[in-house]
This record gives structure tokens, sequence and C-alpha cells, in this order.
């Protein structure tokens, strides 16, 4: 009855009002209506997400894996604990069976001689005339074993109650320490989880921001070299007609026209450079930023399997 009653209250307090099946079927459908939710999100924002999301689903879906084969190994271990305590419990109770049929062994045993020293005690008695003095170191003697019985038993009854208290002692220290190691296990799991949630979250913010900037880029590229490439063909082409109304009369002002276009040019063409120059450092800038998120992202990974 004892054993029923704690293995309900422990019941209780690790699984709620609810079994662990339905618990374990409700977490299943919470998980798959998340997963598909977000999924359908992101589809219709981006589709060429497709990739980030199918690997953000499958890391979730790995994460939530090793977190309920966390839980069931720990399930099993308590179950085999518990198993180990209903042993102990029982071999405790044996051994108490034991020395008592023991005890009670030893007083028959003490009885069957006493039986016997009264049995010639009285045919003693009934051979002698001395029947005033038998009469007298019986009652005597009766006394006495009365009085060494009651010590008995006076002992038995408080080895019996202190065998009880330490026996109350000990489990209700043994509950508390397995409180104590749940909580502790639950507060780690909720840190870790925490932990990788932010991560992820500021992962996919930066990837979403350098694939901004790499359009962003691209798109002043093109602009630039589209517009580089206008100015130099208007530039050719009004030069080639002032060279072609006025080539007999005015050579010296060709050379000056050449002149200013080549110059024109290499203004252009230095400007390119500079803009490439400024694209290469903020390449440099991305690339040291992303290196340190992933040693960061790492060092928190490489945390959290040690603590797993």
């Amino acid at each position: 009855y004892l054993a029923r009653k704690f293995f309900y209250l422990w019941a209780e307090k690790t699984f709620g009002q609810l079994l662990p099946s339905k618990a374990r079927c409700f977490y299943d459908q919470k998980i798959l209506q998340n997963t598909s939710g977000e999924w359908k999100e992101q589809w219709t924002v981006l589709r060429d997400r497709r990739l980030s999301l199918t690997a953000d689903n499958h890391y979730r879906h790995l994460l939530l894996n090793l977190m309920f084969k966390a839980w069931r190994a720990y399930v099993c271990q308590q179950q085999g604990k518990r198993n180990k305590y209903y042993i102990a419990e029982s071999h405790a109770k044996k051994q108490t069976m034991l020395r008592t049929w023991q005890h009670w062994l030893v007083y028959v045993a003490v009885q069957r001689t006493k039986h016997g020293m009264q049995s010639v005690a009285l045919a003693f008695r009934e051979r002698s005339c001395l029947r005033i003095s038998w009469a007298v170191w019986r009652r005597q003697h009766y006394q006495k074993c009365s009085g060494h019985k009651m010590n008995i038993l006076a002992l038995q009854h408080w080895a019996q109650s202190l065998q009880f208290r330490a026996w109350l002692q000990w489990q209700e220290l043994y509950l508390y320490t397995q409180n104590e190691k749940q909580k502790d296990t639950r507060a780690v799991t909720h840190r870790q989880h925490w932990e990788l949630k932010r991560c992820m979250g500021a992962w996919l913010g930066y990837l979403d921001l350098s694939r901004v900037k790499k359009c962003q880029n691209e798109l002043a590229q093109e602009f630039h070299r589209s517009r580089t490439l206008r100015r130099c063909f208007s530039d050719w082409q009004l030069s080639w007609e002032c060279r072609r109304r006025m080539h007999a009369h005015q050579r010296d002002l060709k050379k000056q026209a050449a002149r200013i276009t080549l110059w024109r040019v290499f203004a252009h063409w230095k400007h390119y450079v500079v803009l490439c120059v400024e694209e290469a450092q903020q390449r440099e800038l991305a690339e040291k930023h992303y290196k340190h998120y992933l040693l960061v992202l790492q060092k928190f990974w490489n945390r959290w399997k040690f603590r797993l």
C-alpha cells in the first residue's frame, strides 16, 4: 500500500494529470502544426528560400528528436531507479522478517529449556518435603521470568520504532534529492533551447541582410556600368562628329578634344577602381563578420553538446 501510494504521488508530480502516451501524441501534433505553419508562411513569402526552410525544418526536427530521445532515456533511468528502490525495500522487509524469525526461534528454544527446568523442579518438589520454600521460589522465579520477557519485548519494540523512523527520514531525503535533480535538468534544457533559438534567429537575420546587400550591390554595379557606357559612347560620338566637321581647319582642336576624352575616360576608370576597392573592403568586412558569427555559433554548439 505504501509503495502504490508513493508511486501515484511520483507519477502525478512527474507527468501531471495526463499520461505519457497522450502527452507524446499531443507533443507530436503540436510539432507538426508548428512546422507546417512555418513552412507555408515561408513558401508564400519567397520561393528561393526553399533550401533554407527545409534545412531549418530538418534541424528543428532533429533537435526535437534528440530532446525526445533524451527524455525517453531519462524516463527509463527513473524507472530503473524505481525498480532498484522496490528491490531494496523488499530486501529490507525480508531481512526484518528473517531477524524476527531468528529471535522467535531463540525464544522458543529458551521456552523449551524453561519448560524442561520447570518439569524437573516439579518432580523435585514432589519428591521433597519443602513445599513452602518451593512455592516461594516458584513465585520469585515466575516474577523474574515475566520481568525478563517484558524487558525483551520493550527492547524489540524500541528497535523496530528506531528502524521505522530512520526509514522514513531516508525516504524523505531521497524524494527531495530526486526533485532537485529534475529541477536542474529542466533548467539546463530550457537554457539550451533558448540559446539555440536566439542563435538561429540571428543567423537567419544575417542571411537576409547579406542577400539584400548583395542584390543592392549587383544593381548598383549594373547601373554604374550602363551609365559609364552611355557617357563614353556619347562623348565618342560628339568627338567623332566634331572631328568630321572640322577635320581640315581644326587639327589642334581635334588633338585637344582627344586629350579631354582620354582624361574623362581615365576619370571614369579611376572612379570605377575606387568603387571596386570599396566593394572589396565591404566584402572582406562581411566575411569577417560572418566568420565571427560562425565562431560564436560553434562555441554555443560545442557548449550545448558538452552539456548534453
